[in-house]
């Protein structure tokens, strides 16, 4: 998972920095509002871990623009553990969630695990790579004027690949963002999901969407 931290106090970000790369993740760290707001807009995120007060730029309206430019990525917003008004604010800005200060590096990364499982909710409704087409909204898929039914995890893992399209995505990648609950998935079930993906998906056709990168992982491409 792509983690951005917006954050000023630098003990604090390398904590964080420390915390998201022992969990596995890569991470990118900006201190000020300015060059937070420039890197999110130049490179994709899973999830931005943006502090409320910054200079250059405050945390709020860096969400703001961020939603305005069509960022996707989950927003987890830093907050004093007693201003309310940023929190409400920080939300009606477009976070996804808030997290007041001190908190637990535990309950952080669950948050953004959590975040990334949604997939960008504030983000596109319609998924489309080729001619295939899903609808989050509606939990539809099709493929040119063939529906196409989809078991609730078959559902996500595609989901998942479909907002990374063109992007190879590993196993552990899938597993990270879809797993529900401390077991999570094995490799095994995550290449049998994606056995039946291709059969559904790519069943009679010339051209194959889902795509197998050997000895890394996979992609929904056209």
């Amino acid at each position: 998972m792509n983690v951005l931290i917006v954050e000023d106090d630098e003990q604090v970000a390398r904590n964080l920095e420390r915390a998201l790369l022992l969990a596995g993740h890569r991470t990118d760290v900006a201190g000020d509002g300015a060059s937070g707001l420039a890197r999110a807009t130049s490179a994709n995120y899973d999830v931005i871990v943006l502090d409320v007060m910054l200079p250059e730029i405050d945390g709020i309206t860096v969400c703001r623009e961020l939603r305005e430019q069509r960022v996707r990525a989950g927003i987890l917003m830093l907050t004093a553990r007693d201003a309310v008004s940023d929190r409400v604010a920080g939300l009606d800005a477009g976070a996804d969630d808030y997290l007041s200060k001190p908190f637990a590096t535990e309950e952080l990364l669950a948050r953004i695990r959590a975040l990334a499982r949604r997939g960008g909710d504030s983000g596109e409704r319609v998924l489309r790579v080729g001619d295939l087409v899903l609808d989050s909204a509606r939990h539809e898929v099709r493929r040119g004027t063939r529906h196409i039914d989809l078991t609730p995890k078959e559902f996500e893992i595609l989901e998942y690949l479909m907002r990374n399209g063109g992007q190879v995505v590993t196993r552990d990648q899938i597993n990270d963002n879809i797993a529900r609950g401390s077991a999570g998935l094995s490799l095994k079930s995550i290449d049998l999901y994606i056995h039946y993906l291709r059969n559904k998906i790519d069943r009679d056709t010339a051209t194959p969407l889902v795509r197998t990168v050997r000895g890394v992982g996979y992609m929904v491409d056209g």
